[in-house]
């Protein structure tokens, strides 16, 4: 056999598009130029880049991101890398590298050297083993720093400069004038939320630390239990995620308890809606309850908290009582809409006690403290969205969006949120800007700058959205072990096949993480945002490129679950266990594969989604 025959035999491994062989979308060339020269594959680190499996993070920034909007990949994956890395040591994972990409979010995770481990081991018990002895008290503690940090920023206002120093901070001998506070205040902007992020992840890391311990002592002990057991075992917990839909719950009921439910006829119309409650002779309970609600619970939005464009319950009002009207409905319909966390409870503790059957001694005693380690520490890995992306990124899109108003009203850009097309040390320099001009009594030269230039970077942004992201770029290794990896993002060596088409799935069938158990048949339901939500039907099977955890309220509808990504511990592989829904995260292009309308049949307990037409 001649060399050259054995070299077209020899198997070729499919790889996935380098980042320097993919155009941009027509419109887009100059992309760019939007971002900051750390976060785009530069030409000449072309080799460096080329060497790395780059996966894409839809799950996290599944649209394109703006550039002040990088701050949430930048200060999020930063801090988690601190935190693994420098903070506590884990011995096999480092932090994750990120880049953009035709406009969206690429991770690629960092190694730790074999030679490392061992030396980390010690270091990482030290450091970890504190938290986990003390989690009741460090996490107290956790709450009070955060609730600063929310406060500081709730103080921050960014109002357009007086025509003169008040004369009182003259005669005072202050010193210093509202241009010092305003750019202060910007300044303090930025670091409060990096603050918020580092908390973020100073026990995040910990819970998935805690779950991995438990998944890979549970993999040894019963060689063929399946992921989803491990899961089952830690779930029916007390999470502060579900409290927002909980309280449309309850409004809900008080609404249907009192006579309420006809006015909730037109809840776009939410002013009149309120108005009409509150002036009804039986409404003082239900807006009672309602403005209790508001902090913190209505802190939430139907986004992910990454986006400036994310809107929150708290400021859309008709958000929350449109799902108040679709819970009165059901009610009227003599539907059961609780989330009976005791059947979820019974099944835990059933599969618990399965398994526990087959240990004895040390092995039982070890699974017990193992088991009992997680459950502690899981609520965490959920209800820390609640208070950060939801509540304190909330509070921070809400100042930035006031002082991108005020900036548009001195003439900076023509629309009120224009300013997001700006990097924020653009945002920075702008804003010295208008100081420098205030100072000196000339115009600022924004005016004559900015709105070109943010409708030039609009338009590259528009023609960015109109093309999906490869999954994936460059060759993926042989095999994945990055634990997060696995288990955030679900990228496994299933999906990386599925994604390079190489894989054993059928046609019509798509393959993902059995996420949730359960089987269901239903017709599905497309989306790609959370602004198609209200065209959520009864019975439909919800396939979207991923969801948010806020989108509880729909649960009550849906019968089943469908994600482009995410693995066993993303949001939407929790929630849906949670509430008792089948799903099957990681599908990779179900999404863009499924119409709405077809019928599916979703099998949680396998993984598998088939066209049933």
């Amino acid at each position: 056999m001649s060399e050259t025959t054995l070299v077209a035999e020899a198997p070729v491994r499919r790889t996935f598009p380098s980042p320097y062989d993919q155009p941009a979308p027509v419109g887009a060339e100059d992309w760019k130029s939007l971002y900051a020269y750390n976060l785009v594959f530069q030409d000449n680190r072309r080799e460096v880049e080329e060497a790395k499996f780059w996966f894409c993070d839809s799950q996290h920034w599944p649209t394109v991101t703006k550039p002040f909007e990088t701050i949430g990949f930048e200060f999020a994956v930063g801090c988690l890398g601190q935190y693994n890395s420098r903070q506590l040591l884990i011995p096999t994972a480092n932090g994750i590298e990120y880049r953009i990409h035709n406009g969206y979010v690429y991770m690629s995770p960092v190694a730790v050297d074999p030679a490392d481990i061992e030396a980390r081991v010690p270091q990482f018990l030290q450091r970890a083993g504190h938290y986990f002895q003390n989690w009741e008290s460090l996490l107290q503690n956790w709450h009070g720093k955060l609730r600063a940090t929310i406060d500081e920023l709730e103080a921050l206002d960014f109002q357009a400069l007086p025509d003169a120093i008040p004369v009182d901070d003259v005669l005072s001998g202050k010193g210093t004038g509202p241009a010092t506070e305003l750019l202060g205040s910007y300044d303090r902007l930025i670091s409060l939320a990096y603050r918020a992020w580092q908390y973020h992840f100073e026990f995040l890391n910990l819970g998935y630390v805690a779950y991995l311990d438990l998944f890979m002592f549970c993999k040894e002990a019963f060689p063929r239990i399946p992921d989803q057991a491990i899961a089952t075992m830690v779930q029916g917990v007390d999470m502060e995620l579900f409290r927002p839909d909980d309280e449309l719950k309850k409004l809900a009921k008080i609404a249907v308890r009192d006579g309420l439910a006809a006015l909730f006829a037109d809840t776009s119309d939410a002013e009149g809606t309120l108005a009409a409650i509150a002036g009804h002779p039986s409404g003082t309970a239900w807006t009672n309850t309602w403005q209790e609600a508001q902090d913190p619970w209505f802190n939430f939005t139907t986004g992910n908290g990454f986006y400036a464009h994310d809107e929150y319950w708290r400021d859309v009002p008709a958000i929350p009582l449109g799902f108040v009207k679709n819970y009165i409905e059901q009610l009227q319909a003599g539907v059961d809409i609780d989330r009976h966390v005791d059947e979820l409870v019974a099944e835990r503790d059933r599969i618990t006690g399965e398994y526990a059957e087959l240990l004895s001694g040390d092995a039982l005693e070890t699974f017990h403290g193992k088991l009992g380690l997680a459950r502690t520490v899981y609520p965490y890995v959920e209800n820390h969205n609640f208070y950060i992306e939801h509540w304190t990124m909330g509070v921070f899109w809400r100042k930035a969006r006031q002082l991108s108003k005020m900036l548009h009203e001195q003439g900076f850009w023509n629309g009120e949120h224009d300013m997001f097309y700006l990097r924020r040390d653009e945002v920075r320099e702008a804003l010295f800007d208008y100081v420098n001009g205030w100072m000196v009594g000339a115009a600022p030269i924004g005016p004559d700058y900015w709105p070109t230039e943010v409708e030039r970077r609009r338009s590259i942004v528009d023609a960015l959205s109109t093309a999906r992201p490869q999954p994936a770029l460059n060759a993926p290794p042989e095999v994945i072990t990055e634990p997060f990896t696995l288990m955030l993002w679900g990228i496994t060596d299933d999906q990386i096949a599925n994604w390079l088409g190489t894989g054993d799935v059928p046609d019509g069938t798509f393959k993902g993480m059995a996420a949730s158990p359960g089987v269901a048949e239903g017709p599905a339901r497309v989306i790609s945002s959370a602004d198609q939500l209200t065209e959520v039907q009864d019975g439909e099977i919800l396939v979207a490129p991923v969801t948010a955890p806020s989108w509880g309220p729909i649960f009550g509808k849906i019968r089943a679950t469908v994600t482009d990504i995410g693995g066993m511990m993303s949001h939407a592989a929790i929630v849906c266990r949670e509430y008792g829904m089948p799903a099957v995260t990681g599908t990779g292009t179900a999404s863009a594969e499924v119409r709405t309308g077809q019928r599916l049949r979703v099998d949680g307990n396998t993984g598998t989604v088939t066209l049933l037409d």
